[in-house]
């Protein structure tokens, strides 16, 4: 999660972030072995089929044609993505009708103002707990559990993922228990129907530098994870199977700015290493995003919000700055490395070849 003034990612536990790298000051490194032993092996569980719960298709809310061929991938997808649609807002109204309006708002919006084919998500769910179809074609793929509609919801992954759209914008509100019952079930069904690791139920900002799905819906994955395996009657991953990065947005402060200033000084920007999250560090950021091609997000990036996500440091950021050594990054990388492991409250052993994988930085910055 986003490290900012006033907000402990780690007391959100349950969520998809994993705090296995919170440890002890020390930078002693004792060999290859991270400080977690590896579980023993065992025999893994059969999935229980999940019901087909009520979801209201294409044709029942009125959608428009789309403007050119769905494309079906012969695959099926790896990831089932939440999303927030942040606006418009959180609606008191929970009919079906208000949900069948806010599909055909967004359809529009997604036509009319991104220019795209069709819907980018494949599908949405209501705030009154109604579930509905997103992109044409959706609902009879996902019954034939072997093939994947290409959305357009999650940048550079859409071949990878399908995304539920959840109306509403929950950076600092829950969400009502209807749309969480029906979240749950639904993203049951999906996993049911493709066989999809629990661990790849993740959020947007998982694969782009956004707020999406919001702060409070992000911190409850973890719990997704866990509903979604009582109802498929197998375990839910462990904490280490969902290390996540953080997400780092101006105005933050801490060791985590403090160790992406460090690193971004290693790719040559200008910034300050005083572990506030200014202008200058935002700039850097949205210079290296644009020069990598890497879109800029404006919230939940599927429907339109006011907010300007440009210079937000996330999952698309951090792998351009992370060194896959502490020599390559020089000096600098040293210091990044050094400054998470003092902001540490347990040991974390890194391999003593000083090679740092991705899974590294994220148990560092966990």
């Amino acid at each position: 999660m986003a490290a900012q003034p006033g907000f402990d990612r780690r007391a959100l536990l349950r969520g998809g972030v994993a705090a296995t790298a919170v440890g002890a000051i020390g930078l002693t490194t004792t060999g290859t072995a991270h400080a977690a032993a590896s579980p023993r092996p065992h025999k893994k569980a059969r999935a229980k089929a999940a019901a087909e719960p009520r979801i209201y298709s294409t044709e029942e809310w009125g959608a428009r044609p789309a403007s050119s061929e769905i494309v079906v991938e012969d695959h099926k997808p790896t990831f089932i993505v939440v999303h927030h649609t942040a606006e418009p807002g959180n609606s008191e109204d929970y009919s079906l009708e208000h949900a069948k309006q806010i599909c055909r708002d967004i359809q529009n919006h997604h036509m009319d103002g991104n220019g795209w084919a069709d819907t980018g998500q494949q599908f949405t769910n209501s705030r009154g707990g109604f579930r509905l179809e997103g992109r044409h074609k959706s609902l009879s793929v996902v019954r034939g559990g072997t093939q994947h509609v290409q959305g357009a919801n999650v940048g550079g992954h859409n071949s990878e993922v399908i995304g539920i759209e959840n109306e509403g914008l929950y950076t600092d509100v829950d969400v009502p228990v209807a749309l969480w019952d029906s979240l749950v079930q639904l993203v049951a069904w999906i996993a049911s129907q493709y066989g999809t690791d629990l661990k790849n139920i993740q959020g947007h900002r998982d694969f782009n530098s956004t707020e999406c799905p919001g702060d409070v819906l992000y911190g409850r994955l973890q719990e997704l994870r866990d509903a979604v395996g009582s109802v498929l009657g197998v375990s839910r991953p462990s904490s280490d199977d969902v290390l996540a990065w953080p997400l780092l947005k101006p105005g933050a402060a801490g060791s985590d700015v403090r160790a992406a200033q460090h690193l971004l000084r290693s790719k040559g920007f200008k910034v300050p290493a005083d572990g506030v999250f200014g202008k200058d560090t935002r700039r850097a950021v949205a210079e290296l995003a644009d020069r990598s091609g890497i879109k800029r997000h404006t919230c939940s990036a599927t429907y339109h919000c006011d907010t300007d996500e440009t210079g937000y440091l996330g999952s698309d950021i951090w792998p351009l700055i992370t060194p896959s050594s502490r020599a390559e990054g020089g000096h600098e990388a040293d210091d990044a490395v050094t400054t998470l492991m003092r902001s540490s409250r347990r040991r974390i052993e890194l391999p003593s070849d000083g090679r740092l994988t991705e899974t590294d930085w994220k148990r560092l910055l966990s």
